[in-house]
Formats: structure tokens, C-alpha cells, sequence
């Protein structure tokens, strides 16, 4: 075993005692190496051997003093190998304060032993030991040699957060900086933690020559479009990219600076987040009692979280999950305990489409604002489960407005997806309608407002693309594409709630909102920009020894190559500039509260047929190929096939606990 294992194996065996037994050996060294610091700066002042015998009081007051004032000052606390220059100072604070007190000790009860220059020597080597031996052993930290295993990354941000990331990853065994990149050319050059700044441009090179397989974005505060070009000048490299988290979430605690992260998907949008207006964000939150329907869903439970953080007075979990609900719930106590946030938390559960629970719930606990984001929400599930996609969306949003209207909720806000447009689906049909309701409805209150907010595909959300194409790269492919030529509007899940917070201050009554979401983004591109990210090439014909094939599966039923947002080009500008507000066609309320008693109906004796025919005649915009017969044929087989199943587990035909309107 030659001597750099030796020395790597023994830095090993320190890093792994507990924190209690290092600072215990720290004191001890300098224990023993203060007395001999005394003993050198005594023997070059006076040009002879000094005997410490005599000295023995004073090398005792030394240790004392010195070794209390470290202490003082926090130096045993810290971490050696994150020390950072305002440890100098301290460094320099303590020697000088040690010293001090050596010298009013010495003349205190008679004549001086230990004259001044001594003293002076003495203060200079004791800063050069204490500092020296501090920082030596910092070096040999951040030299020492990595495991085996250890991945070789290039640091991307040579700021600080990157100095940072850079002293953590020296602490850790999994990778290995070899470098920092920065475009600054003032960086450009230096060395920090032992580690060069190279330009972008010497990136490859490094990659090359160094065997680097990961580069660690450490740019926590730059615009996202920022970010968007530095990922797609990177994407060539074919090397693993992993990013930290963001400034807002270090600065919050949510997040640690060394808590690598796959690469966020928003930031391949190239789109800076929305920022909401403070005024509009608690207009319809602050000191309220507040209700969010499907509150343990992937809207619901980002609503809770910022609606907790604006401050209601009362906030209300309304969900038929028990498992999520329960999560919701603790996640949100944990909140508001680490926040300091005195909110009163009601975690019920319950059923949208049970109408006398709702209003139970709305009256009880004096609600104000409801947000409504219960809903099946997946096509191709809807699509095969028709009568509970349409009791779910339809009916649920219908008997929770009319429980809000009954008892004076001020403002009610939908959340609505952007396949409500020109739907070519059930669920999208099912959104459509339930916005239709709600605008009746308007027209029968002057005094409260109900809106909708519509908006596109939801980042990293329950079912959507980015988690199932990750989850297919981490197990070698395929990605499963339905078409090469479909696009999706994409925005985040926390940008999705702000904008349905900030819509219910803006309302005026049947409102539809929607956000300016920039441009759309081809699938096909996404998932072959997350396989490049991920150190990974496709395979295809003119790579046929690339890592993961994209197969293209084919559209499922009622999906689209792309989305729209607007029916229509009425649109007016809000208060927000990338909130847009829509006016609509609707309704009558007559009308539509005989098509909803006829649903009734066929829903009761789950007559897909007579509900879907109800559903295209509400719906104008409803696309669909051919005639309705045409259109309900192509699901005759499955529907019957669900019925004929439930009625054989039930021993009867299926009945609704649905009651009937009026």
C-alpha cells in the first residue's frame, strides 16, 4: 500500500468520527502544540534555550486563554473542510485576544517575565499555527483521492454557489470536480478550491481528457431563458446534466445547495415563470376561510400550499382520498409549524357530487372562496369510463356551485383544462360542459362571481409525460411517443395555482381566463431532449447504437396533435400582463338545467348512449367524426361490456345514488 492510500485511508478514518471526538482532538492538539509555539517565540526572542518549567503557570493561563477564545468564537464548531476566509478573521480575532490576556496576566502580580517582543513572536506563530494547520488540513480533504466509483464532474458556475457545491462534493466519496466552467472571463483562469475556470468553449476537451461523465449546473438565480440556452449548448456534449435546486427553495429551506436534481423540465421551456401580483394573490385568500375541492390532486394540493402562505383564515381540505388526504394534511401542519403560520387546517372527507355534504361543509365553515379542482382529468381513462367521468366533472362541479350559491360563497373558481376547446374527447367535453354550468349559473347571481381558469399540460403532474418518460429512461427505454408531430402547451404545477389564485381576484361573473404560455412544445423533441440530458443518445436509423429507442404508438382515442386555449378570438387583457380574459358563448340557464335533468337520468340507469347524446348536444364545439351513432358504435362494445359486468356483481342493473334536480 504506498503512502498517498495510506494518508487517503487515515483522512477516511478522521471524516468518519463523530463531531463530539474531532473537536476533541482538535482541543488536544492545540493543547500541546500552544505550549510550543510559547516555548519557540521565548527561545528566539532571548537567543537561548528557555526551560518551561518556570513558565509552567503562564503556559497553563496560555492554553486556557487561547483554547477559550477559539472557543468562544466558534472555531471547534466548524467543519474544517468548509472553512471559509471569515474564519481568518476569527482565527486572528482569537490569537490576538489570547495574547492580550497572556500579557495582562504576566504583569498583573509583579514584574513581567515574558517581554513584549516575546509576546509580539509570540502572537505571529500562533496565528501561523492556528491558521496554517486549519487550512493544511482543509487541503488535504480536498486532495485526497476519490473512491473508485467516483463520478468525474465539471461544476458549471464558478460563483458561489459553485465554490460551495464544490467544498461539499469534496466531503463526498460519490463524485470528483476536476473543474469549473464559467462565461465570465474574469473567472476564466483562476483557481478556486484547488479547481481551474475553464471558458464554455474548452468544455469539450475536458470531457475528453478528463473523463468527465456529469455536469453539475450550479447557477441557482439565473432567468430561466438563460438557463434554457446554456442546457441546449450542453446537449451535443451527450454527458449527464444535473442542476441545483433553486434560489427561492435554498433561500425557503425546502432545498439544501447540495441537493443535486435531474434537470428541471420548465427549464427546456425556455419561459420565465409568471410572478404573481401581490394583490391580486391575497385578495381572495387573506384572513378568509378558504375551500379546495380535490385538495390531495396535483392542483389541489399546490393550491393549499399557497393559498397556506397568504395568510386565510381557515382553510378547508375537501377530498375523497383518504391516503391523500392525509398527506396533504401533514405536509401542510409541517408547514405551517416550521413557518410560524397560524391557519386553521380542516381536513375533510367527502365527495363533490354529494350535494348536501358540500353545502354541510360550505355553511359549517362559513367558506368564502372556493377553488374547485376535483375532476378525473386523464383521456384515455375518461374515454373508457364515461357515466363517472361525466358524474365526476360534470355533475360534482354543478352540485358544488349550487351548494356555493345557497350559502353566499363570495367568489368560486373552476379549474378548467385547455381541452376544453373544441374538445375531441369525453373529458374534454365533460370540462366544456362544467364551464358551461357555471356560466348559467352566474346568470342567476349578481352579488357572487364563478370563473373558470383554463390552462394547458401540468409539469411533472400525476400522469403526465415528463415523470413517465423519465421513469422509461432510468429502466433502458423505450420512450413511448404517441405521434412525432404532437405538441402541448406545458406550464408548471406552482405557475398553474398562482394563476388560479390571482384569476378569482379579477373576476367579474362567467369569466374564462387563460394564460399567455408562450409557444408549444413538440413531444418528440421533449423526450429526446431529456434522453440527451441524461448522458443518453436515441436510437434510431442513423444512430442504431444509441441507448434509447422512441417508439411511436399511435394517437389513443380522442387525443389530439395539438391544444388550443381560446374558443373564439374575444380576449381582452387583464390586470396581469400573461392573464388573458375570455368572453365566451353560453347557456341560458333554462335550457341548460333541463339538459342537466335529462343527465340525471341517463346517468341513474347508466345509459352511456343517452348521455353521450346529451353531452354532443350540449357541447357545440364537441369534434367528433361522422354522426353521433357512428360515434357511440366505436364504444358500443366496451360500454356494453362494462354494464354487463357491473350488473353481474350487483345481481341488478346499476342504479345511482345520484338524487334527482329539484
Amino acid at each position: 500500500m504506498n503512502d498517498t492510500s495510506l494518508v487517503s485511508r487515515g483522512i477516511d478514518v478522521v471524516l468518519s468520527l463523530p463531531r463530539r471526538v474531532k473537536r476533541i482532538v482538535m482541543i488536544g492538539v492545540d493543547a500541546v502544540m500552544i505550549p510550543g509555539v510559547f516555548w519557540l517565540a521565548m527561545t528566539l526572542q532571548t537567543d537561548t534555550f528557555v526551560l518551561l518549567g518556570e513558565f509552567r503557570y503562564l503556559l497553563l493561563v496560555t492554553v486556557a486563554c487561547t483554547i477559550g477564545m477559539f472557543s468562544a468564537l466558534g472555531l471547534y464548531r466548524s467543519i474544517v473542510r468548509f472553512m471559509s476566509p471569515k474564519a481568518m478573521a476569527n482565527i486572528t480575532l482569537g490569537v490576538t485576544l489570547a495574547v492580550c490576556a497572556i500579557g495582562v496576566y504576566d504583569r498583573t502580580p509583579g514584574p513581567a517575565k515574558v517581554p513584549l517582543k516575546a509576546l509580539a513572536i509570540f502572537w505571529a506563530f500562533a496565528l501561523l499555527y492556528a491558521a496554517g494547520s486549519r487550512f493544511f488540513v482543509r487541503y488535504l480533504f480536498l486532495t485526497r483521492r476519490f473512491a473508485p466509483g467516483a463520478k468525474r464532474v465539471v461544476i458549471y458556475g464558478a460563483g458561489e454557489a459553485g465554490a460551495t457545491l464544490s467544498s461539499m462534493l469534496f466531503g463526498s466519496s460519490k463524485f470528483e470536480p476536476v473543474a469549473f466552467i464559467d462565461d465570465k472571463r474574469a473567472l476564466q483562469g483562476a483557481w478556486i478550491n484547488g479547481l481551474k475556470v475553464f471558458p464554455p468553449s474548452q468544455l469539450a476537451d475536458l470531457i475528453r481528457y478528463q473523463a468527465v461523465e456529469r455536469v453539475l449546473l450550479a447557477l441557482p438565480s439565473i432567468p430561466r431563458r438563460r438557463r434554457q440556452e446554456i442546457l441546449t449548448s450542453l446537449e451535443p456534449y451527450g454527458v449527464h446534466i444535473q442542476s441545483l435546486p433553486e434560489l427561492a427553495d435554498i433561500i425557503a429551506g425546502s432545498a439544501r445547495i447540495d441537493d443535486l436534481r435531474e434537470v428541471d423540465v420548465s427549464d427546456l421551456l425556455g419561459r420565465n415563470t409568471v410572478p404573481p401580483i401581490p394583490s391580486l394573490f391575497d385578495s381572495c385568500v387573506r384572513g378568509k376561510s378558504v375551500m379546495v375541492t380535490g385538495a390531495g390532486g396535483s392542483i389541489g394540493s399546490e393550491l393549499c400550499r399557497q393559498i397556506l402562505r397568504q395568510g386565510p383564515r381557515r382553510l378547508v381540505l375537501f377530498e375523497s382520498s383518504e391516503l391523500a388526504l392525509y398527506n396533504i394534511e401533514r405536509e401542510l401542519r409541517e408547514l405551517t409549524k416550521a413557518g410560524g403560520i397560524d391557519v386553521e387546517i380542516l381536513p375533510l372527507l367527502g365527495n363533490a357530487h354529494h350535494r348536501h355534504r358540500v353545502r354541510e361543509v360550505l355553511s359549517a365553515c362559513a367558506v368564502q372562496t372556493v377553488y374547485h379542482a376535483a375532476a378525473y382529468k386523464h383521456v384515455p381513462i375518461v374515454e373508457h369510463n364515461v357515466i363517472e367521468g361525466i358524474h365526476n366533472n360534470i355533475i360534482s362541479t354543478w352540485y358544488t356551485a349550487e351548494a356555493a350559491l345557497e350559502t353566499g360563497v363570495d367568489t368560486f373558481v373552476l379549474v378548467s383544462t385547455d381541452k376544453a376547446v373544441n374538445p375531441a374527447n369525453v373529458m374534454g367535453a365533460t370540462k366544456r360542459f362544467a364551464e358551461l354550468v357555471l356560466q348559467a349559473i352566474q346568470s342567476r347571481s349578481t352579488s357572487k362571481r364563478f370563473c373558470m381558469v383554463r390552462f394547458g399540460n401540468v409539469l411533472d403532474s400525476s400522469g403526465s409525460v415528463v415523470p413517465l418518460f423519465r421513469d422509461q429512461i432510468r429502466r433502458g427505454g423505450p420512450i413511448t411517443v404517441t405521434h412525432r408531430d404532437v405538441i402541448r402547451y406545458f406550464m408548471t404545477i406552482p405557475e398553474a395555482a398562482q394563476l388560479v389564485i390571482q384569476a378569482g381576484a379579477m373576476a367579474e361573473g362567467g369569466d374564462v381566463f387563460v394564460l399567455d404560455m408562450g409557444h408549444p412544445v413538440r413531444i418528440d423533441d421533449l423526450a429526446r431532449r431529456l434522453v440527451h440530458l441524461s448522458g443518453l443518445s436515441v436510437r434510431d436509423d442513423s444512430n442504431p447504437e444509441g441507448d434509447i429507442e422512441i417508439v411511436y404508438s399511435g394517437l389513443r382515442t380522442g387525443e389530439k396533435l395539438f391544444e388550443e386555449l381560446l374558443i373564439g378570438t374575444n380576449v381582452t387583457g387583464t390586470e396581469h400582463p400573461r392573464i388573458l380574459r375570455a368572453m365566451e358563448h353560453s347557456v341560458p340557464w333554462d335550457r341548460m338545467h333541463a339538459i342537466l335533468n335529462d343527465l340525471l337520468l341517463a346517468l341513474a340507469s347508466f345509459d352511456c348512449r343517452q348521455a353521450l347524446h346529451l353531452l354532443v348536444d350540449a357541447v357545440a364545439e364537441y369534434n367528433r367524426s361522422g354522426p353521433i351513432e357512428d360515434y357511440i358504435w366505436t364504444r358500443k362494445t366496451l360500454i356494453e361490456q362494462d354494464a354487463g359486468k357491473i350488473r353481474q356483481l350487483s345481481g341488478k342493473r346499476h342504479v345511482s345514488d345520484t338524487p334527482k334536480a329539484g
